[in-house]
């Protein structure tokens, strides 16, 4: 691509969620690496935004607070699907367009690949629009100028290909800058003196399936394990977990802590972890992206794919394991059959200590 066609303005559509999010942001580096003068916007829903930027730098330049992007556009698609003949909902949709058509993007990059991204991608009025040849949902690519056949194996890379045949030149980066939110760092700062922390796991039993879920007594386990090697261990669980979280707890006969956080203060908190440990699901790829060493477990996705990019990770799967990406409530047999002190020796072996 000449530099007379390089985009000025990359509209980014990636609405949700946190682990899918995060897998983009690699190929979004390479796009703000390809071109440091662009505009950069990205399309994503409220409750993912800290991932962008922290709440006091959302309309300011470029800076710790928002690293990656220009502008964020803001949008609630639930809300909108649960309210649909609500008149404040076709204002805020109104809103929303008005404001991705006055930013005047010359291209737009749809890596969801849902007809809710790219209706927005086409209703924003770019010159090129990127998206998959076999997009997410496959009617989303009737929205598309180009559609583009991934390479690779891992997600991220898979949307790296959107961001070369948009004309990005840079690799992308295994490590990305993360929004720093001012407040949230004091947060976490003051909640660690409090607790007496020094050196901490977060162990996530969560996941968006129930076949991703390791179960909770064992995470009760390894916390106790952690606990006589010095290493307290606080509970991370969801809006919806918190039943999950407290069986964990109880599980760990009270050397674990569940503690209720908001994402800015989940980036925080994960920032100073001495350990992470959780399944396939955001706050593991989270974690990854902040480089804090992690164990990542896995059953019914493949870690090739879907696992832990760059960063400090060791994956434990069963061999039992089979790829599959059902939605299952039930527990995967290969999951459910790593034991405690598998989970334990990988946390070794990521600490570079043996966990007695």
């Amino acid at each position: 691509m000449s530099s007379t066609s390089e985009p000025q303005k990359i509209l980014v559509l990636r609405l949700g969620s946190m682990g899918d999010i995060i897998h983009s942001l690699p190929a979004v580096s390479a796009l703000r690496a390809s071109f440091p003068s662009a505009m950069i916007g990205w399309a994503i829903e409220e409750r993912w935004a800290p991932l962008l930027s922290s709440p006091e730098a959302r309309f300011a330049a470029r800076g710790e607070g928002k690293p990656l992007v220009d502008i964020l556009h803001i949008v609630n698609t639930r809300a909108w699907r649960n309210a649909w003949l609500s008149g404040e909902t076709w204002r805020e949709i109104k809103d929303t367009v008005t404001g991705l058509r006055a930013a005047q993007y010359d291209v737009a990059i749809d890596i969801q690949g849902a007809m809710k991204s790219a209706v927005l991608g086409r209703l924003a009025r770019p010159r090129r629009r990127f998206g998959f040849a076999q997009p997410w949902e496959g009617a989303a690519t009737m929205f598309y100028s180009h559609q583009v056949q991934p390479t690779g194996t891992h997600i991220a890379d898979r949307n790296w290909s959107l961001a070369t045949a948009a004309g990005a030149t840079a690799r992308p980066e295994h490590l990305f800058p993360i929004p720093i939110d001012p407040v949230a760092e004091a947060w976490a700062d003051a909640k660690l003196r409090e607790c007496g922390f020094k050196e901490f796991a977060i162990v996530n039993p969560g996941a968006g399936w129930g076949s991703k879920c390791w179960p909770a007594e064992r995470f009760g386990e390894v916390a106790k394990r952690l606990a006589t090697n010095g290493i307290a261990s606080v509970i991370n669980a969801g809006p919806g977990e918190e039943e999950l979280g407290k069986a964990v707890e109880n599980a760990s006969g009270g050397a674990a802590m569940q503690l209720s956080t908001t994402l800015s203060e989940l980036i925080a908190l994960t920032r100073r972890a001495t350990l992470f440990i959780g399944g396939d699901t955001g706050p593991l790829h989270l974690a990854v992206a902040l480089n804090t060493p992690s164990v990542a477990l896995f059953g019914p996705t493949d870690p090739a794919r879907n696992g832990p990019y760059g960063g400090r990770a060791v994956v434990v799967r069963s061999p039992q394991s089979v790829t599959t990406y059902k939605r299952s409530a039930a527990m995967e047999g290969g999951l459910s059959s790593i034991t405690a002190e598998e989970v334990l020796a990988a946390a070794g072996e990521i600490l570079g200590k043996t966990i007695a």
